[in-house]
């Protein structure tokens, strides 16, 4: 399986400036939903073939008697069974052909024009404009990011995180359909994450039913209010903007995100594990933290954690990419802003 955008068939685009992944060709800052689409590589549709197990390919074990010199003697042989349709089903690029995945049965696909269109009222209000989108692993998953037109929330002077409004999918069953706010730090463009209560820390999930489509344009209306939690959100980062850490307290911080629970001097292992230290210590205490209202504090601390996992964790920019909407690294963030707000009150 090709990795991220370097498969054959996947593909993203951008408006505006390169965004932070170096990833994507430019396109018209005017683009509507459709043009953004095509500009992204989604132009396409998914359908759904049963899968069948073919004639002969289980065999189960029968037991059988059989007289042999006046005596019953039993014995086992393979048995084949017929072809089968099984329930669960195999979901498919319509252009190509190509299988992204096998779904269950009760599985509705959100195609992509309609996961695009959904922006259109955002986008033609002007309330909105798109940022990022496209196809990741040949089209398994798909997301697209837009910027709410709105003032940014400064943290400290010179600081500021900018509003994002982001849908993602995938055809392989892996994930929900996801439909939420996303926060970007302008300065360096890291994703952050919104961990305000429950309904903050996660995008909203949908199960891919048939009634799919209408819940997405049931979350307009939630959407609309949920810049009171962004901005509730942002009141946490001021909060350790407002603190600063000592070496002792930061380099315990880090230990934990890197789950390192023993002396690293005592472990296998010590040069690699020492070198993730490092890599996140020189990012906490780099020039992206070197504003005046940002050096040295848990705003640092943090913004350095998902420097890291934004940078620098996985072995490629789509990897890295992938992560962020799809994986782990979203959960790391979380983890790293519910600490830092621990260990700085």
């Amino acid at each position: 399986m090709a990795h991220g955008l370097d498969g054959k068939f996947s593909q993203m685009a951008f408006v505006g400036q390169t965004p932070w992944h170096g990833l994507g060709v430019k396109v018209d800052e005017n683009c509507n939903p459709q043009e953004f689409m095509e500009a992204c590589g989604c132009n396409w549709e998914v359908d759904m073939a049963p899968l069948q197990v073919p004639q002969g390919s289980i065999e189960i074990e029968k037991v059988t008697s059989d007289e042999v010199d006046g005596v019953m003697v039993e014995r086992k042989i393979l048995s084949p069974l017929p072809a089968m349709t099984v329930p669960n089903r195999a979901v498919y690029r319509k252009d190509n052909g190509h299988i992204l995945g096998v779904v269950g049965p009760r599985y509705t696909p959100l195609q992509n024009v309609h996961a695009f269109d959904w922006f259109a009222p955002f986008i033609e209000s002007g309330e909105c404009s798109f940022h990022t989108g496209g196809a990741l692993f040949d089209g398994q998953k798909i997301w697209a990011l837009a910027q709410i037109n709105r003032e940014s929330s400064e943290i400290a002077p010179g600081d500021s995180v900018a509003k994002f409004l982001m849908l993602s999918n995938s055809h392989d069953g892996t994930t929900a359909i996801r439909v939420g706010f996303t926060p970007i730090r302008i300065v360096c463009a890291n994703t952050l994450a919104m961990a305000h209560g429950n309904s903050a820390s996660k995008l909203i999930r949908i199960r891919h039913t048939a009634k799919s489509k209408t819940s997405l344009d049931n979350i307009r209306e939630i959407v609309n209010t949920a810049n009171q939690e962004f901005e509730a959100t942002a009141d946490q980062y001021r909060l350790l903007a407002s603190r600063q850490f000592n070496q002792a307290d930061v380099l315990k911080y880090v230990k934990q995100i890197l789950e390192i629970k023993e002396d690293v001097t005592s472990k296998k292992g010590v040069t690699q594990t020492q070198n993730r230290i490092d890599e996140m210590m020189t990012l906490i205490e780099g020039p992206r933290q070197s504003l005046p209202g940002v050096r040295g504090t848990w705003w640092a601390a943090y913004n350095g954690v998902n420097e890291f996992y934004n940078y620098k964790a996985g072995n490629t920019n789509s990897s890295r990419l992938d992560n962020l909407w799809f994986g782990t690294t979203a959960g790391k963030n979380v983890e790293a802003l519910k600490l830092a707000l621990e260990m700085a009150v």
